[in-house]
């Protein structure tokens, strides 16, 4: 009787991550698979259309696909739907997404007239596709789950974040934990919990309504003056709220400020500008590619997310619980 095993596959958005999943996969299992990545060519004809070839059989297997939703996100992403239509003709016995980042995460609900919600286009997109099963990493918005009629691990970067500070971060117990708008004071809280510190709040205020008016942070809760400031975000596109709130912490009295992102997209920053603030360190994931930015940062510092995500493929596929790693990990598991 055929036993279904994994196979893992990736498309063109982050090779390294991929790479690194399937070596680590090799070492978080009890018993060493051995998988390789599964040979897969993802090519573009002449016209801009997205060929993809499996080169392997993976009838009846247990396939892992591994996409990001970064850098040319519409490219990744018909990457992806492609990837999952051929493993869903070929047979394959189920099908997960791995989305470390997820894509048109940010268009979550109708926050205008006539606008769009594209991250539940997407959702609809993956499971007409042949889509069984996604994992993903720190959602923009949490209730994006609910837009799948099918299972979603949204994991947290907040545990690989949490052993960081603790280990890399020095008196880390006199800190502060600092969200730079409101939607982000239930991951601060939550993170100043576990660490025992106290959480303040920053308010992004707008000046004017025309093109030239100037934006500005105040900081509403808590009090940063003389305590080292772990500003903590979900995603940094432009850098400018981590300019405005990095500023405002230190006109505060802020002594040290520390900042930590899940999701660097960097797409508009001006990463030689973010160097120059006034930042101990710049603590992102590597969801995205960060090859290019580490160069054109000098204090940027990159957590690897994929312990956590081979982690998660051994658990999904021998039908284990996925609920510790949701807590802290010890740091030999890293």
């Amino acid at each position: 009787m055929h036993r279904n095993g994994i196979k893992l596959l990736t498309g063109n958005s982050h090779l390294e991550l991929a790479q690194s999943v399937a070596e680590r996969a090799e070492l978080a299992f009890s018993v060493r698979l051995n998988i390789p990545l599964t040979p897969c060519v993802v090519k573009k004809f002449s016209n801009g259309e997205i060929n993809v070839k499996i080169t392997e059989s993976i009838r009846e297997e247990d396939v892992f696909i591994i996409q990001s939703g970064c850098s040319d996100v519409n490219d990744n992403l018909m990457e992806l739907l492609i990837l999952v239509s051929a493993c869903k003709t070929a047979s394959a016995r189920r099908i997960t997404a791995i989305i470390p980042c997820y894509p048109y995460a940010r268009q979550d609900k109708k926050d205008s007239s006539r606008a769009p919600i594209a991250a539940k286009l997407c959702a609809n997109m993956l499971a007409v596709a042949g889509c069984d099963h996604v994992i993903t990493i720190d959602l923009h918005a949490s209730q994006i789950q609910g837009f799948f009629d099918f299972p979603v691990d949204n994991l947290y970067s907040e545990p690989l974040m949490i052993g960081y500070i603790k280990q890399s971060i020095p008196n880390w117990q006199e800190s502060i934990v600092v969200s730079p708008d409101a939607g982000g004071a239930k991951r601060v809280t939550a993170i100043a919990d576990k660490l025992g510190v106290d959480f303040a709040l920053i308010h992004r205020q707008r000046n004017g309504h025309s093109a030239t008016a100037s934006e500005k942070m105040e900081l509403l809760v808590g009090d940063v003056r003389g305590k080292t400031a772990i500003l903590v975000d979900d995603m940094i596109d432009t850098g400018k709220t981590l300019t405005l709130a990095t500023k405002s912490l230190k006109e505060n009295g802020a002594a040290k400020v520390y900042v930590l992102v899940s999701h660097a997209l960097f797409g508009e920053s001006n990463l030689a500008a973010i160097s120059q603030l006034p930042l101990e360190e710049l603590v992102v994931t590597n969801t995205v590619p960060q090859q290019q930015h580490i160069l054109a940062c000098s204090n940027l510092v990159v957590i690897d997310v994929a312990p956590l995500l081979a982690e998660s493929i051994r658990r999904t596929h021998n039908g284990e619980s996925i609920s510790v790693l949701f807590n802290e990990w010890p740091s030999e598991h890293l």
